[in-house]
């Protein structure tokens, strides 16, 4: 239906010419907003009401362990089921802060959810058997971790942004109790309240998205980052970083690839920076965190990623 909308506006209403540049760059703008405005919608309300089950308090016992390393452990381990993008995770990142829990145990969800994500998973054990795939995992795994305790012993709580401190879900423990009509209402209200934070930096950024998606050439990655090239994984996630998808969303890139010649790991490297460090997220998640704190995040995803496409251009 979306898709639907998309093109009727671009070829009915604006009747610009199919196969133009900037027919593909609109239908794109137009089905990509529409599509991401319509799954943080869903994502933030629902996970609104599951919020509203567990007031900060209980949240926090639930990551705040006496041992600083089990709340990373466990919060990395959340992150690996919830198949969320970064910016899809901006809402639990929100909760997780206000419900008190220490920033590096949050970042530890904030990086695996994006980083081992499903559609890896799937692919690789069709591909190439489990024991490669539990590489994968673990790999994004330890890393989490390690970035959230290194994160947390920075102390880098003065980089997030002050409106995120001071948002409330309703009185804590009372919100618990309330009636199940109470949770939704309170669901429509936090979902229309972070869309009006972020609304602007969604638009902005998938703008930037259908630029690219019209006019670099579908060759492009191949061309530049194919197996002759020593320093193709880099070239893949610099590549990677300009667009916008979620892991579905790359399968059709990633087997063309695959198809064309490129290295197992440096489509996997690009496949992971386009769900987990994308411009576009990073521009949805500067509502959330100023600059230093996401130059942070982004500099340990960037070497993260190159490190494990490196690792398995070697292993296979």
């Amino acid at each position: 239906m979306l898709k639907d909308f998309a093109e009727y506006l671009t070829y009915s209403v604006i009747k610009l010419e199919h196969g133009s540049r900037l027919a593909d760059v609109l239908e794109f703008f137009v089905y990509d907003t529409l599509k991401i405005f319509l799954l943080l919608s869903v994502i933030i309300f629902v996970v609104s009401i599951i919020r509203s089950y567990f007031p900060p308090e209980k949240t926090k016992k639930m990551l705040s362990h006496k041992k600083e390393f089990i709340g990373n452990v466990l919060a990395a381990l959340l992150g690996i089921v919830t198949p969320f993008c970064s910016c899809s995770a901006v809402p639990l990142f929100i909760g997780f802060v206000e419900a008190g829990v220490p920033l590096g145990v949050t970042f530890s969800f904030l990086i695996s959810s994006p980083m081992v994500n499903e559609i890896a998973v799937v692919l690789l054990w069709g591909l190439f058997g489990w024991k490669i795939t539990a590489i994968y995992i673990s790999t994004g795994l330890l890393v989490s971790i390690i970035a959230g305790l290194i994160i947390g012993r920075l102390r880098l709580e003065k980089w997030v942004e002050e409106y995120v401190y001071r948002i409330r879900t309703g009185q804590g423990q009372e919100v618990s109790k309330q009636a199940f009509r109470e949770r939704l209402q309170y669901a429509r209200w936090n979902t229309g309240d972070i869309l009006k934070k972020v609304w602007l930096y969604i638009i902005a950024a998938t703008g930037i998205g259908g630029f690219i998606h019209g006019y670099v050439p579908q060759d492009f990655l191949v061309r530049y980052a194919g197996p002759q090239n020593p320093f193709a994984v880099p070239v893949a996630v610099a590549l990677g970083v300009p667009l916008y998808s979620n892991a579905a969303g790359v399968i059709p890139i990633v087997y063309a690839l695959m198809e064309k010649g490129l290295s197992t790991g440096t489509v996997l490297a690009f496949m992971m920076a386009v769900t987990a460090l994308s411009l576009p997220e990073m521009i949805i998640l500067r509502k959330v965190l100023k600059v230093p704190l996401l130059a942070v995040f982004a500099g340990i995803m960037t070497v993260t990623i190159i490190v494990v496409g490196y690792l398995f251009n070697a292993i296979l």
